[in-house]
């Protein structure tokens, strides 16, 4: 099949996939009362899903993998020559999914780490497209360690490649989506919201518990499952990270660098304005139709937790 009809295919498969999980969330929620326009949706559609995937796409695929493949150029080996294109697929997912798994685990237990990871939690509102809210550099170790040996070592990389990606996204968005779910015996072997929704839960019990992404066979043979039977709760306090994260995206960047209050920046005049300016863009935007939403006060004080003073110390505590 040719390349350009194969992606063509699987990019209307995904446009149908969101619109089935976006249709799912709304019949079946898994938390009630989650909107869809939900704090940090444009965030992450804007920012983490097109503007940051088309960059990184570019940066992954030509200047950091093309390299790769120039130089170890052995796909003459034949290691796949004789393998369909469904066993290439089975092996690289798997293969792959494991080292999600691990690398995953890695990242709660590194102080260092979690700076690269810790923007995917900080999310209170989980949803289809939560998943997509991955820092710079946990894409770039994570889509180069994925896509990298099907370049190198596939003979069918063309082939490989859209359709690992399609399954990616899929597998991405159904585990996030706001649905109430049941797989009965099967959450043994494939994961689900079930289990990944209280990965992103604010508990202490789920901090090292529920890393798989595609096969919770992981979490389960290596005994990092957590499964209570209940559901977290719907409290914001229940979700996301315990400490104030930033809701700017360049600031979310900045935050795993160095670490700051986000509201005290608020206090600048040149910074409040550019803070503010989309919100008030997107009431200008419904005014014109009558259906102006106010702009809500987006730092209430929130209630502190007790023992939360100091982040780093609170993450050691979690790693131990």
């Amino acid at each position: 099949m040719d390349q350009s009809n194969l992606v063509t295919i699987t990019t209307i498969i995904l446009i149908c996939w969101v619109i089935f999980i976006i249709a799912w969330e709304r019949i079946s929620p898994y938390r009630k009362g989650l909107p869809f326009f939900r704090d940090g949706f444009w965030v992450d559609l804007v920012w983490y899903t097109i503007i940051q995937s088309y960059f990184l796409k570019i940066l992954i695929f030509d200047y950091i993998i093309a390299p790769i493949q120039h130089h170890f150029s052995i796909t003459g080996l034949g290691l796949f020559k004789n393998w369909t294109i469904v066993e290439q697929l089975i092996f690289f997912v798997l293969t792959h999914d494991l080292y999600i798994y691990l690398f995953h685990r890695l990242q709660h237990a590194s102080k260092f780490l979690w700076r690269t990871h810790e923007a995917h939690h900080s999310g209170k509102e989980v949803d289809f497209l939560a998943g997509s809210r991955s820092h710079i550099v946990e894409i770039i170790i994570n889509q180069t360690i994925e896509f990298a040996p099907i370049m190198i070592l596939s003979p069918n990389p063309e082939i490989i490649v859209p359709i690992k990606a399609l399954l990616d996204a899929m597998f991405g968005m159904f585990i996030h989506a706001n649905i109430n779910v049941k797989f009965g015996k099967l959450k043994y072997f494939l994961n689900t919201p079930e289990l990944h929704l209280w990965h992103h839960a604010n508990y202490r019990e789920v901090f090292h518990a529920n890393f798989s992404t595609k096969f919770s066979m992981w979490d389960y043979l290596f005994g990092t499952v957590y499964d209570p039977g209940k559901k977290p709760g719907d409290s914001r306090d229940n979700w996301g990270l315990y400490y104030d994260y930033p809701k700017d995206y360049f600031l979310q960047h900045a935050f795993s660098v160095k670490r700051f209050d986000e509201r005290k920046l608020l206090r600048h005049r040149w910074f409040n304005w550019y803070y503010y300016l989309r919100p008030n863009l997107i009431n200008r935007i419904k005014s014109w139709y009558g259906r102006k939403t106010p702009v809500v006060d987006m730092y209430p004080d929130p209630p502190k937790a007790e023992g939360n003073d100091d982040l780093e110390e609170n993450l050691i505590s979690y790693n131990n």
